[in-house]
């Protein structure tokens, strides 16, 4: 697949894997942030607390393969932007995938655990992801490597917990009161957080802005 950018067009800083000390808890953040929002801020902060991470990296795509791209701002935009969004000292923003030279999740969780084996990584998304999650390439591949932290989001609650993947991997789900432990499990390994909603989209956002 094509990638968005090359490299070459990107600060070499956006391309770092950030730093970590062994046996950090990791929160991976993936997505287009096209433009990302305070429900993206959201999503974070809560698993930041909730899972007890030490960081929470935003994992900048180069682009998004279930996705058009007509609408697709520069990655060099979005990572701007998303830094703005996550002011946080334990919050970092990346475009370390691109650098790996795959716009596939499971790729990029491969090439991290490869990477920094002496970290401990949760995979982090709102539940509005969790429907289409069947359509990820080598999903169950993800699943199957690392554990996930669902937040939800509104309008999503329902439909993500009949989504194939929630279905398929009912029985590895952990309850929500247990969330803090979710980054010493061995995957598979699943929860879903609730948390207080908001309704900033990306796709409003786009909208608003032509």
């Amino acid at each position: 697949m094509k990638l968005a950018a090359a490299p070459g067009d990107i600060a070499a800083d956006w391309l770092k894997v950030p730093h970590a000390e062994p046996g950090n808890r990791i929160g991976l953040f993936g997505g287009s942030f096209n433009p990302p929002h305070s429900g993206h801020r959201l999503v974070a902060t809560t698993v930041l607390s909730r899972l007890a991470l030490d960081q929470i990296w935003w994992l900048v795509t180069p682009g998004n393969p279930l996705k058009a791209r007509t609408e697709l701002a520069p990655l060099n935009q979005r990572l701007h932007l998303t830094r703005n969004i996550a002011v946080h000292p334990r919050m970092r923003v990346t475009a370390c995938e691109l650098a790996f030279g795959s716009a596939y999740t499971a790729r990029t969780v491969e090439m991290l655990r490869m990477r920094r084996p002496g970290l401990r990584f949760v995979w982090v998304m709102g539940a509005d992801n969790l429907s289409g999650f069947h359509h990820w390439r080598d999903w169950r591949s993800i699943v199957e490597q690392i554990p996930i932290a669902i937040v939800n989001r509104p309008g999503a609650t329902l439909s993500a917990l009949s989504a194939p993947m929630a279905i398929a991997y009912g029985k590895q789900r952990i309850n929500e009161d247990d969330a803090a432990l979710l980054p010493d499990l061995s995957p598979p390994v699943w929860t879903f957080l609730h948390a207080p909603l908001d309704s900033a989209s990306s796709t409003d956002l786009r909208r608003s802005s032509r």
